[in-house]
């Protein structure tokens, strides 16, 4: 794989893991390299939609978890106004 290619893909990566220097390092090396601003946008664009599905993924995930976890008898809930107590799992 060559240099522009894997530098796009970091662009992409570094944006869907919420890395900042990273993005901004692998911004300077694709425009070092003399990447097209339209590919680093697309290359941008990616990593949002990978993150957008990683998101939506993740919250039906941990939704899923919580109603499978903690039922309305389990002992992490302490009823009425009191605050919760410690899980005693």
């Amino acid at each position: 794989m060559d240099e522009r290619t894997k530098e796009l893909i970091a662009i992409g990566a570094s944006v869907s893991a919420h890395c900042q220097p990273c993005l901004a390092y692998h911004l300077e090396k694709a425009r070092e390299l003399g990447i097209e601003e339209d590919n680093i946008r697309t290359a941008i664009e990616t990593g949002h939609m990978v993150e957008k599905g990683a998101m939506s993924a993740m919250r039906k995930y941990s939704a899923s978890l919580v109603d499978t976890a903690l039922p309305e008898t389990s002992c992490c809930n302490s009823g009425g106004d009191k605050p919760p107590k410690v899980c005693c799992g």
